[in-house]
């Protein structure tokens, strides 16, 4: 029932906030954004329970936690930064967003490399 809650908070500030940008835009903006930190923190303790399950399930395969953890801190990234380039946007500052996300691929591609490099190391010890 928790998502019922969150798209009723979205759509009665969406409602204010169209009500309110008539006269008063940057507050307007700030209602939005205010909103949208409060849905991320309430989806927090889900998002953290996933991350809990998968860091379990890669214990259980026996793959490495070096691995695992990167790759959950990609995923976290990937989900911040978005988060944080569409505030932006909401906010009307498209470049800004723009930098954001080209910030966190870079971060992306770099958190990667190592994965990259093993997964190359396991095909050329396959290949004779």
């Amino acid at each position: 029932m928790e998502i019922l809650q969150i798209v009723g908070l979205g759509l009665v500030v969406c409602i204010l906030a169209i009500i309110l940008r008539v006269q008063k835009p940057p507050m307007a903006t700030l209602l939005s954004m205010t909103a949208g930190i409060i849905i991320f923190l309430v989806m927090m303790p889900q998002i953290a329970a996933v991350f809990t399950v998968l860091r379990d399930l890669a214990g259980q395969a026996n793959v490495s936690m070096v691995y695992m953890g990167t790759i959950l801190k990609i995923v976290g990234i990937a989900y911040i930064s978005d988060f944080g380039s569409q505030i932006c946007r909401d906010a009307g500052e498209g470049a800004l967003a723009s930098k954001i996300e080209f910030a966190a691929k870079v971060v992306v591609l770099i958190m990667a490399v190592p994965i990259i490099v093993a997964v190359l190391q396991s095909l050329m010890k396959l290949v004779p």
